[in-house]
């Protein structure tokens, strides 16, 4: 008979919306920036007539997902462990409901998002519809004393066609006391459906304060050095925002990868090949899964920047000027398809499991041949 996976195991198997090194939203302490997002459902909560589904929308990396597991605890939490926080979404750390989310073992919580195969070493692509099918058993189920369930989806960007669908299904008969928390960066994208049974709750990128705040507040529970002044700033920009995207560049040298992709754009329209293999063969390995994230997360957000500053005349120097090289002629059409077109490949790859080399050097192929016209 196989035995259940002691805590240990559990601890160790990989998530995939946790940056490596750094804690997870649902240990994440306080959260910045979101005051107004904060007080919406604390609000909400404290009317008694809090909406059965809410669709948790903004950018990636902003407190999405951390502001869903406070939500969460103050939902789940048992009388007298909210303490002095009864008016916001706080409850206290030591308490048996926040230790539990921390622990996730609390009866009364269950989180939707990517599995991870540990045969394969790696996340599913989606999140496959036997993720979704859990919620039967678990909404079958009694409140409990608490009186409250909460489901969050992690992200519902994720959601295969038919775990979409299943998800529908449970939101259009939601049993009484029990709140769907779902998170999502491009809420364009899902079903319409989904959407028109979700009280939207937009969440917004944090200022220059909070930003270098919540980062900070990062390294220091991950007992890392103190973010210096000059890495702030060199990285504020390519951050738009997100704490999370600010700690996977400092983390994953994404200065140094922004450096080497700034060079292969200005190599265009001839692509420098040994820089270009020497990119793909550093982040094929499984282990730089978050690198190899960062270096298309960076490359995609280059194009929309030389795009728009092609389209509009407006942007940085840099952005400004590689439009202008690469983009004359009525290329600008060109460069809108070819960024849809890599991301359908990258897509395609993970749901594929494609090798990521060659993936890359296709990448690049396809934007040496957009440069050549």
């Amino acid at each position: 008979m196989a035995r259940a996976p002691a805590a240990a195991d559990i601890e160790a198997i990989p998530e995939a919306d946790r940056l490596e090194g750094f804690p997870h939203p649902r240990e994440t302490q306080t959260l910045f920036g979101q005051s107004k997002a904060e007080r919406v459902l604390s609000d909400a909560l404290a009317s008694g007539k809090m909406h059965h589904a809410w669709l948790v929308t903004g950018g990636e990396g902003i407190g999405k997902a951390t502001l869903c597991y406070k939500a969460a605890g103050a939902l789940l939490a048992r009388e007298g462990e909210r303490g002095m926080f009864a008016t916001g979404l706080d409850i206290e750390s030591g308490s048996t409901t926040a230790r539990q989310i921390m622990a996730r073992s609390h009866p009364g919580l269950i989180v939707i998002r990517r599995p991870y195969d540990i045969k394969a070493k790696r996340f599913t692509a989606t999140i496959p519809i036997d993720e979704v099918r859990r919620l039967r058993s678990f909404l079958s189920l009694s409140a409990g004393d608490q009186g409250w369930r909460a489901v969050i989806v992690d992200s519902a960007d994720e959601l295969n066609v038919n775990a979409a669908n299943a998800l529908l299904k449970s939101l259009e008969e939601p049993p009484p006391q029990t709140v769907f928390l779902i998170v999502s960066s491009t809420p364009g994208r899902l079903l319409p459906t989904i959407r028109s049974r979700c009280r939207t709750l937009a969440m917004e990128p944090l200022t220059t304060g909070d930003l270098r705040k919540a980062a900070q507040a990062a390294l220091t529970a991950a007992e890392k050095p103190v973010l210096k002044e000059e890495d702030f700033t060199s990285l504020e920009t390519l951050a738009k925002g997100s704490p999370r995207r600010l700690l996977a560049l400092l983390e994953g040298g994404g200065l140094a990868l922004q450096a080497r992709l700034d060079k292969i754009f200005m190599s265009l329209p001839v692509l420098d090949v040994a820089a270009a293999h020497a990119l793909a063969d550093d982040l094929q390995p499984a282990a730089q899964e978050q690198k190899f994230e960062l270096f298309y997360d960076l490359l995609f957000d280059q194009l929309i920047r030389t795009v728009r500053a092609g389209a509009t005349g407006e942007g940085r120097s840099g952005d400004l000027a590689l439009a202008k090289r690469l983009m004359g002629g009525g290329k600008l059409a060109t460069y809108a398809q070819l960024w849809e077109t890599l991301v359908r490949d990258k897509a395609d790859a993970e749901a594929l499991n494609l090798d990521r080399k060659s993936l890359i050097l296709d990448t690049l192929s396809r934007l040496e041949a957009a440069a050549r016209g």
